[in-house]
């Protein structure tokens, strides 16, 4: 009886396995149905990968007849997206546009324009030399800059423009010109690159301190830290009544004040100091008159120790 051929033992004559020996008689003489079934296993990895990025049917030819592959079901249409809406006009003023109140609006914006307008008129006359004049004018800037705040909240105009573009003229006139004048002050009585790192730092801290009021809740009572323009009225004072202080104390000082306008202490508002006793006014009043350089430098003192002492303060009461 003949062995059948899957039985068959290798010979020495045949070197190569018999497995392989009869997938290739397979290949070359086996039946359609076999030759299908090596198609379909050799083509599994392909037709897979086809099948995953397929966007339509696919034949796929196993030897016998072609299988149609169903098709990727049919996505619903995407609508079309809609038309970008008109951009709306953005009122400056809100409320009712009534002429008086535009007029209230302009008169209101145009004390933020004059402010602006005197802090760079402040920093062209301190190029030129004239640092008392300079001086001067960030004075005038800063009674501009409290005379738009008051008009606004009583002629009722206040607005988001508003505040914004008195944010952005309180950078320029004493983030900027406040130190560009101090820097012309100091220039001939301290080191160069002493007297520009700390005007340098006044610019910075003021930027700090607006962005941070901008952002931050209201307090009624208390700043977080010196405001820009207390600051800029401490500067432009020092130079304007010229103090007899050694020139590297001035840039302690100019320092000190860098500082505290980024401080998270309290001080008090210019509204609450001016509702103190009367008694209390009467040392600087007294003082003023005696020597009103001296006086100028401890009520700067004052208020800058004050914050600290009312931190100190609320902590031990909160404890």
């Amino acid at each position: 009886m003949a062995r059948t051929p899957w039985r068959r033992r290798r010979t020495t004559d045949s070197p190569r396995p018999a497995g392989r020996r009869w997938a290739g008689r397979l290949r070359r003489g086996g039946t359609a149905a076999r030759q299908a079934l090596l198609v379909r296993v050799g083509r599994r990895s392909q037709d897979a990968g086809r099948a995953a990025t397929a966007t339509q049917a696919e034949v796929i030819y196993t030897g016998l007849e072609p299988i149609v592959a169903p098709a990727r079901l049919a996505l619903p249409p995407a609508s079309p997206a809609p038309a970008p809406a008109e951009a709306e006009v953005v009122s400056l003023l809100p409320g009712a546009h009534t002429a008086r109140r535009k007029a209230s609006f302009a008169i209101v914006n145009g004390c933020t324009l004059a402010s602006l307008a005197l802090g760079m008129m402040a920093i062209i006359l301190s190029m030129q030399g004239d640092v008392r004049l300079a001086a001067a004018c960030l004075v005038a800037c800063v009674a501009f800059d409290g005379l738009d705040g008051a008009l606004a909240r009583k002629l009722g105009v206040s607005s988001p423009f508003g505040a914004q573009m008195d944010s952005l003229a309180d950078m320029c006139s004493f983030g900027l010109a406040a130190p560009v004048v101090v820097y012309a002050s100091l220039s001939h009585s301290v080191p160069t690159p002493a007297a520009a790192l700390a005007c340098v730092m006044v610019a910075g801290c003021a930027a700090i301190r607006l962005a941070r009021f901008n952002v931050s809740p209201k307090d009624g009572r208390f700043f977080s830290g010196v405001p820009t323009t207390m600051a800029a009225a401490v500067l432009a004072l020092a130079v304007l009544i010229d103090l007899p202080i050694p020139g590297l104390a001035l840039l302690g000082g100019v320092a000190l004040l860098a500082f505290a306008m980024v401080s998270s202490f309290p001080y008090a508002k210019l509204a609450r100091i001016i509702k103190l006793p009367p008694w209390m006014w009467l040392v600087p009043i007294v003082g003023a008159l005696v020597d009103p350089r001296l006086t100028f430098v401890g009520l700067v003192a004052a208020y800058l120790v004050s914050g600290p002492l009312v931190w100190l303060r609320t902590r031990h009461t909160a404890v």
